[in-house]
This record gives structure tokens, sequence and C-alpha cells, in this order.
């Protein structure tokens, strides 16, 4: 595994940050991307098959990581916090069973490593207007169905979420604002 150049101060904690290519770049920007302070010395990944031996690129990890951030296989775990002198490891999935997560933790904290989640509060976006948040479920029951479960299961929620009356007019300029939002008992599914 090739050691990384940043343009960062040695003292900096160093961090593997565990995911599968969505959260994990998310917490990245939200918590690590500018912050001098951490050093992101890779991503692991388990659920996306062919993603590990990229990187993420450097035009999304910003100056501090020129090179971008290798993506390995969270198999290389172990190997990984050893060798690269790992701090912490930050868990980013969203769809793990508690068993799981215990198990990773366990095999992080054995080799002598921080274990952490990122709370909501640190991870979320702020929005000027309301939000519905369109999450795709897990594929990990089937997972040979992969991302067109996840694809297909978004998809048709985003397009009963966009038949819901919006009151924002900048939105659509046909629509006119009535100020208020509709109550869930209000909502039924697009025709």
């Amino acid at each position: 595994m090739p050691s990384e150049t940043f343009k960062l101060s040695p003292s900096a904690e160093r961090v593997l940050i565990m995911g599968a290519a969505g959260r994990d770049f998310h917490t990245f920007n939200l918590c690590f991307r500018d912050n001098p302070a951490f050093r992101v010395v890779a991503f692991t990944a388990a659920q996306i098959p062919g993603i590990e031996n990229r990187r993420y690129p450097s035009s999304l990890s910003g100056q501090l990581y020129p090179a971008g951030i290798p993506i390995y296989a969270e198999e290389s775990l172990e190997e990984l916090v050893v060798k690269q002198r790992i701090h912490q490891v930050i868990f980013a999935y969203s769809d793990v069973s508690h068993l799981n997560v215990m198990h990773l933790a366990s095999r992080v904290l054995a080799c002598g490593a921080d274990f952490r989640l990122i709370g909501p509060e640190r991870s979320f976006i702020a929005a000027r207007r309301p939000v519905i948040s369109v999450c795709a479920r897990a594929a990990a029951k089937a997972r040979w169905f992969g991302a067109l479960l996840i694809s297909c299961a978004t998809n048709s929620i985003t397009r009963w979420s966009c038949a819901i009356p919006c009151p924002v007019a900048t939105w659509n300029s046909k629509r006119r604002s009535c100020g208020i939002w509709p109550q869930p008992s209000a909502l039924s599914p697009a025709t």
C-alpha cells in the first residue's frame, strides 16, 4: 500500500473512513475535507464490487489531498490500520446491523486504533427550506440485486414524492405558494 504525501502537520490525526461510497464520502466532505487537524489516509469499501483500488478524486477531496484518497477493500482493514499508523477509524455506513458494527469495532480496537461514529448533528447539511429525504433501503438482504434494487426503490419513492404539492414558488413558476406544508395524513401516492 503506497504511503500518501500530505500538506498537513505531522501531528494530524491519521484517519481511515469505512463506508460504501455514500455516507463515507459525505462524512469526509463535512467533517474532514478542509480540516488540517486530520489526515484521511484511506477509505475502505465492502458493498460495491470493484470500487477498491480506486481513488476518491482530488477534485472532490480538496487542496489537502492533491492526489485524492485511495479506496481499499475492507478485508485489508487490520493491515491498513497497522501499516498506515491509523489513529481513528470512522464508521460511515448507514445500513449495517449492530452485530456487524460491533464486530468491525472489535477488529479496529484490537489493532490499537479508536473506533468512532459521527453523530447526526455533525453530519447534517443545513437547509433553508423544508426537505424530504429519500433514503435507499439496504440491499443486504438481497445483495444479488445490489444497486439495481436500491435504484428502483429510490426512483419509485422519488417520483411519488415529486408529485406532492410544493408551496415553494421558486421550485416551479406555475405553482403558487400556499405557505404551509401538507399534513402527512393528506399525502397519497401519485397516480
